[in-house]
């Protein structure tokens, strides 16, 4: 029986190793991720995790002697730097070659970056790993004002837990309404009054122009009509990019995320992808779709 690789370490990462065991792989199976921490769970970093309600050790998907128990070679700050179809091998960043027979890409998406002045400045930050979480919570205790670019469930969620820690929160939206492609106009509405009934200075309808510092650190944000916005720190949630470089790199047909059958297969059959880095055909719509959401890592 041969080597099973995935390479992303996060839910769909080792929910996949987790489904072979169960199924009767019993071969070699490698599960490498670039953080330092094994695979957790992403919704409580916007959550309660964020808000200090549960403990850390509670965000992981499996005990730490679960890889043990079931044989799963867990590789942590280990980056996969390329993929050789042709002799089924990918390349670590320290050089080391490991042999597959199938691979799973599960290497998940990174925040969008706002191609703007001053998004580079210290006292910007995202949220997508659990150390992003940890500052903002450090921040909760310093910061009077944040300023979140972007009424996404990010966005929401941590204006949420800013405001339960007594910061003063604008939310920045260009839409007309928080979450109007995901809601709708009915339900949208809801979101908008429940967050300003908590005391968020939510702004629909409004373009940024540029974070503005003091020569290193964020200041606040200027918009495209000209008002300032003073803040401590801000906060960008703008939706995130699929992480597709190693399936380009390997010749995958890639289209905004990994292009996959109902299956999960690739264009190269030996190769899968799942989770928010994979569009997947769905049967019913005849389309290919790509979800970032924590269910679709799961299933």
């Amino acid at each position: 029986m041969g080597s099973f690789v995935i390479v992303g370490a996060g839910l769909a990462g080792a929910k996949a190793a987790e489904a072979l065991r169960e199924q009767g792989f019993g071969g070699r199976l490698v599960l490498l991720g670039d953080e330092p921490d094994a695979p957790y769970e992403r919704p409580p970093l916007s959550k309660d995790y964020l808000q200090g309600k549960v403990a850390r050790d509670s965000l992981f998907v499996h005990t730490p002697d679960w890889y043990t128990r079931n044989d799963v070679e867990l590789r942590l700050s280990t980056t996969a730097t390329g993929i050789a179809p042709d002799s089924k091998h990918i390349t670590l960043d320290d050089g080391e070659l490991i042999e597959y027979e199938k691979l799973l890409l599960t290497t998940g998406s990174t925040p969008r970056h706002l191609p703007i002045p001053g998004a580079e400045l210290d006292g910007v930050h995202y949220l997508r790993r659990v150390g992003d979480s940890e500052r903002l919570r450090e921040l909760f205790t310093t910061a009077s004002r944040l300023v979140i670019i972007g009424a996404g469930w990010i966005g929401l969620e941590v204006a949420a837990a800013a405001r339960a820690a007594g910061v003063d929160v604008t939310i920045l939206e260009t839409a007309a309404l928080p979450l109007l492609r995901v809601l709708g106009s009915t339900i949208a509405p809801v979101f908008a009054a429940l967050h300003r009934e908590h005391g968020v200075d939510l702004r629909l309808g409004v373009g940024v122009q540029e974070i503005t510092g003091d020569g290193h650190r964020a200041t606040g944000v200027q918009l495209a009509d000209g008002t300032r916005i003073d803040a401590d720190a801000v906060l960008v949630g703008v939706g995130a990019t699929p992480n597709t470089g190693l399936a380009e790199q390997a010749g995958l047909t890639v289209d905004n995320g990994i292009i996959v059958d109902a299956a999960l297969r690739s264009s190269n059959p030996d190769v899968y992808a799942a989770g928010d880095v994979a569009r997947a055909f769905q049967p019913l719509l005849q389309t290919h779709i790509r979800v970032e959401h924590w269910a679709n890592a799961l299933n």
